[in-house]
């Protein structure tokens, strides 16, 4: 057993094996899942409903790719901003997490430390959309002291997968 818990029990190098199919991959059948994991199908199924049950996996998504999606919908615009507040109490931190991640264009939200409060990934779909956007999010009201954006020309990589512990083929 690897020493991770869970509310109610450990991850195995099972879990592990699913875990790592369904980063790759989460439109497997139960059965492929089963076997990149070396189980059943209806291990598969249990295992993976009791890692949703404990909260380790927290939904299971498709993943778009903005180049292909370019010809229909245009480029759009993908910004790095830093955002520093005037106060960093409980209370001023909370209510502008809260707005931030109410904004569809926020696609991650990070409160960080050493430097500015929060780190933003936002996209939308061309500069008058980011200006909207900014006059909602950094008003004077969120007590916005400072806002530095940074806009992607390029992603040179985006995977959204987690690294996990090593398990190899598990064996039941």
């Amino acid at each position: 057993m690897i020493g991770l818990m869970t509310n109610d029990s450990s991850i195995d190098a099972v879990d592990l094996a699913l875990l790592a199919a369904l980063q790759d991959d989460a439109s497997l059948s139960w059965a492929a899942l089963g076997r990149r994991a070396g189980v059943s199908a209806p291990t598969a199924l249990r295992r993976v409903r009791r890692l949703e049950a404990a909260g380790l996996i927290e939904r299971r998504v498709a993943i778009l790719r903005p180049e292909a999606l370019a010809a229909a919908l245009g480029h759009g615009l993908t910004a790095l901003v830093e955002v520093a507040l005037e106060r960093q109490d409980a209370a001023t931190l909370q209510a502008f997490e809260r707005h931030a991640c109410a904004e569809d264009a926020v696609q991650q939200c990070y409160r960080v430390s050493a430097g500015p409060d929060f780190v933003l990934i936002l996209t939308v779909a061309d500069m008058p959309a980011y200006h909207a956007l900014a006059q909602r999010l950094f008003t004077a009201a969120l007590q916005v002291r400072a806002v530095k954006a940074y806009f992607s020309v390029r992603r040179a990589k985006f995977h959204p997968r987690l690294p996990l512990p090593t398990a190899g083929p598990a064996a039941v």
